[in-house]
């Protein structure tokens, strides 16, 4: 096992959930670690202010990876709102942790999602 991540972690980074991008979504997020160069885009469904599914496109560590699987996960069914109180701890919680080297994955996949959330409230306000 690669040093400090938990068996989760691990299992997240070589099984990662929810890959790809979902067709004309509801929400998109994108953010880049500019120092280690981790790009995320996270697209999500909404149907009735409740997440249906989220998918992930990630190209970076293993932190990375695993970050943004256990967002996925995470985030399937829960409402918007919910979903607007989530942190990078959160992530962290649900990996068991990352090896603190890796701790900005958690941040990457956080920031993502708050750009998704910004990306679906002005959606839905153009719409109405």
């Amino acid at each position: 096992m690669a040093k400090g991540y938990t068996e989760l972690a691990m299992d997240h980074f070589e099984h990662p959930r929810n890959q790809g991008i979902i067709e004309q979504p509801d929400a998109v997020g994108m953010d880049r670690n500019p120092v280690c160069g981790d790009l995320l885009t996270l697209t999500l469904r909404v149907v009735d202010g409740r997440i249906t599914d989220a998918k992930q496109d990630v190209k970076g560590c293993n932190g990375a990876e695993a970050a943004s699987s256990v967002l996925t996960e995470i985030l399937i069914g829960h409402t918007v709102a919910e979903a607007e109180g989530f942190t990078h701890q959160n992530i962290l919680d649900a990996l068991g942790g990352l090896p603190s080297s890796k701790l900005h994955s958690a941040q990457l996949a956080t920031t993502a999602l708050k750009r998704a959330l910004a990306f679906y409230h002005q959606k839905q306000a153009s719409a109405g």
